[in-house]
C-alpha cells in the first residue's frame, strides 16, 4: 500500500498543474520568440542544482524575465517532484550552503521566504537565514501566505514600512550590518 501524499505535494501538483495550463500559451509564445531570435540550438538554459536529499538535478528554464516567465517555465520541475512551489532557492552543487543538512529534507522552490523579502534592507547573508527559517517552520499555511505574497510582488506591490512580516526571522537589531 502506498502512503498518501503530503498536503504540500498535493498543493504543488494541483496549483502547479493549473498554473502550467494557464501559462502554457505564454510559455509557447516566449519559446518561439526566443528560438527565432537565437542561432540554432536549445532555447532553454540548463543548470545543475541541488534538490531533495542533496541529489543534483538539471534545472531547465526559459531565460525570459518578462511576466516572470523564467519562473513559470520551471513549473514542470514542480510537477516532476524535483522542486516545490515554495521552498529554499535551488543552489548549484558547489555552493557552500547547498550541502547544509537542513536543506536536504525539502525540495527547492520557485519562491520562498528569501525571495519575497528580496529588495528589502536585508544584509547580504540574510537570504540563507530566511531559507533555513522557512525549512524549520515549514507548514502549508506559510506556503499559502508566501504564494499570495509572490503574486502580489509580481503585480508590483511593495512592502510598506512598518507592515507586518511573514516570519519572526527579523531578529537582527536595528542598524545591524554584516560588514561590521
Amino acid at each position: 500500500m502506498r502512503p498518501s501524499p503530503h498536503p504540500k505535494r498535493i498543493l504543488d501538483l494541483a496549483l502547479g498543474s493549473a498554473l502550467l495550463a494557464l501559462a502554457a500559451p505564454l510559455l509557447l509564445a516566449a519559446t518561439v520568440a526566443t528560438a527565432l531570435g537565437r542561432p540554432p540550438g536549445g532555447v532553454f538554459v540548463a543548470e545543475t542544482r541541488t534538490g531533495l536529499g542533496g541529489r543534483p538535478f538539471t534545472l531547465r528554464y526559459l531565460p525570459v524575465r518578462r511576466f516572470r516567465l523564467d519562473v513559470l517555465s520551471r513549473l514542470p520541475h514542480v510537477l516532476r517532484g524535483e522542486m516545490s512551489l515554495v521552498g529554499p532557492a535551488p543552489l548549484p552543487p558547489g555552493h557552500p550552503a547547498a550541502g547544509a543538512p537542513w536543506r536536504h529534507g525539502v525540495r527547492p522552490g520557485l519562491t520562498g521566504l528569501a525571495q519575497v523579502r528580496r529588495g528589502s534592507a536585508l544584509p547580504w547573508d540574510e537570504p540563507l537565514l530566511l531559507d533555513q527559517h522557512y525549512v524549520e517552520h515549514e507548514w502549508i499555511g506559510l506556503d499559502l501566505a508566501l504564494l499570495l505574497r509572490t503574486v502580489r510582488g509580481w503585480r508590483g506591490s511593495r512592502t510598506v514600512p512598518g507592515q507586518a512580516h511573514l516570519s519572526d526571522a527579523d531578529h537582527r537589531l536595528r542598524g545591524y550590518s554584516a560588514a561590521e
